[in-house]
């Protein structure tokens, strides 16, 4: 099937791509999988448009990557994320709220990088919006790492970083990891620079999980992860994608970085989207 047939349109000079013309919640042909795999590797963000998904659905789509996590992460009510689950700003009563129970996806990550194989993939689901704003942001580390400094290049070559969904949850705020919690997903050490192990390009590896670089005083390593992050989190390695009814989107964990934006009133409108997650390989 060729790129015309496909409709993929770029959505920002940045990265990121839309397809029309698709619909997900039927078995794909080889043709368009196949297809839809270089895509993502291309653009590392792709939005289906107009698409209409069940959880059986977005399960059997993002089976199509690999496979899909079950979730270590508990909920408000102390019960376990399905596999595919819903990321909201509402209470338990269903009601919108300022501060979510989960604050922490406003805040810069890469998905489960605090396992020993963090997150290839994955996918939103648009099930209910605020009429504007509640935009997600995506933020390259492929070109971020790209436009560092020599110098700063071979300073970080070699260094790892200590992932840790303990310190995740004071550095945002949010509820306390239980012991529970803590044992079942214990600090990881990745590497600063990773290679990714399809297109071969290196990316910083870095976000709200990253507590401190292994080997290196504890202030002067935060100074650095720091530093990293706002240059990786300007304006030109980013792309905010504004959501419409009916929106799929899935990215590329492996290279970028993503955050929700609090751009709407929180407490008055409902945030929903389903989410699935596939589980990638060790960053190396």
């Amino acid at each position: 099937m060729s790129a015309a047939q496909f409709n993929l349109s770029p959505v920002s000079e940045v990265m990121g791509a839309a397809i029309v013309g698709e619909d997900l919640s039927r078995p794909l042909t080889p043709a368009i999988i196949a297809q839809t795999r270089q895509a993502f590797l291309d653009h590392h963000v792709l939005v289906f448009r107009d698409q209409h998904m069940s959880p059986e659905n977005i399960h059997d789509l993002a089976s199509i990557f690999g496979d899909v996590e079950q979730h270590k992460v508990r909920q408000e009510d102390g019960s376990r994320w399905d596999a595919v689950h819903r990321i909201t700003n509402l209470d338990d009563a269903g009601n919108p709220v300022e501060k979510p129970f989960f604050s922490s996806t406003y805040f810069w990550h890469t998905d489960k990088s605090f396992l020993k194989t963090p997150a290839l993939l994955t996918m939103l689901h648009a099930v209910e919006l605020p009429p504007n704003g509640g935009d997600t942001q995506f933020a390259d580390m492929t070109k971020a790492y790209d436009a560092l400094p020599d110098a700063t290049k071979r300073r970080i070559e070699g260094l790892k970083a200590v992932q840790s969904l303990e310190f995740m949850r004071r550095y945002t705020g949010s509820a306390p990891a239980s012991e529970d919690d803590i044992a079942a997903a214990p600090s990881i050490v990745h590497p600063l620079v990773r290679t990714h192990p399809e297109t071969g390009r290196k990316s910083l590896y870095i976000g709200m999980y990253c507590s401190h670089i292994e080997g290196m005083p504890e202030d002067e390593g935060r100074a650095l992860l720091e530093e990293l992050l706002v240059h990786a989190t300007s304006d030109r390695f980013v792309y905010s994608h504004a959501w419409k009814d009916g929106d799929l989107v899935f990215w590329d964990n492996r290279c970028l970085l993503h955050r929700a934006v609090a751009n709407y009133e929180m407490g008055k409108y409902r945030r929903v989207l389903m989410r699935v997650v596939v589980k990638g390989s060790r960053p190396q």
